[in-house]
């Protein structure tokens, strides 16, 4: 897998970005911090000024005596004064934790934190915590939760279900999709992220997943326009069979 990050890269999302952390989800980036943050360099190293457990993972404020940042991984025993050492991570900008009732302008979430001179944990993507938005996969919609079966095809567009069929074909083209946004996720390694339903598609085949600029609501009809990646991997699970990237969306 290719480890492009922050949508160099991702985008979360994904699901292989979910575990174990309840109720933690990134805040919307204010104006002022919209901008993707840099990955951390591999093996930056430091002492730690502070910690906390939170839903299953260990935050800790890493000073490395020329700056300092935060850093979380699944649960390990660290205390203030022990030296670490943080591998790559993504970086989650404007990072609200509701179990710790607490607002992180930058979090980077690993897999794992080598603290003194014991060995690293397990090399796993890391799991990002639960309530991280899904980025990745199908979204199950309830019977009549969100109604995408009135859709109209867009003019010299195409619909879901025929675009899931032609992917092959259709990559590397600029395509158009009228659609209605089932799940909206807002400055997610830097875009805003769209699931598109038309109606069309077999189950589990029948969702598009969209980054932009633009914003959205759960139920707006949208038209996208963009080109179309298929088997796209940006690291740490986030893959998408189809994607849309830095699409143009206009609310109808």
């Amino acid at each position: 897998m290719k480890r492009t990050q922050t949508i160099l890269f991702s985008v979360l999302l994904g699901a292989g970005l979910l575990a174990a952390c309840q109720d933690e989800t990134p805040k919307p980036a204010e104006p002022a911090a919209q901008q993707a943050a840099g990955p951390i360099t591999q093996g930056r190293s430091g002492t730690v000024a502070e910690t906390m457990n939170a839903g299953g993972y260990t935050y800790v404020l890493v000073d490395t005596g020329a700056e300092a940042f935060w850093a979380a991984a699944p649960t390990f025993a660290v205390q203030v004064g022990d030296p670490v050492v943080v591998p790559d991570g993504m970086p989650m900008q404007n990072f609200h934790s509701q179990t710790l009732n607490r607002d992180f302008d930058v979090v980077y979430f690993v897999g794992s934190v080598q603290v003194g001179e014991a060995a690293p944990g397990p090399a796993n993507a890391p799991q990002m915590p639960e309530g991280h938005p899904d980025l990745q996969g199908q979204v199950p919609l309830e019977a009549g939760t969100i109604n995408v079966a009135d859709i109209k095809k867009a003019e010299g567009g195409i619909r879901i279900g025929d675009l899931m069929a032609r992917k092959a074909d259709l990559a590397g083209t600029e395509i158009s999709v009228r659609g209605r946004v089932v799940k909206f996720n807002a400055r997610i390694m830097g875009k805003n992220w769209l699931h598109l339903q038309d109606g069309t598609g077999d189950v589990g085949r029948n969702d598009l997943t969209v980054t932009t600029d633009a914003t959205a609501r759960v139920g707006d009809t949208v038209l996208v326009t963009g080109v179309l990646s298929i088997d796209k991997d940006y690291g740490y699970n986030y893959t998408y069979e189809v994607i849309i990237e830095d699409a143009r969306v206009t609310i109808e």
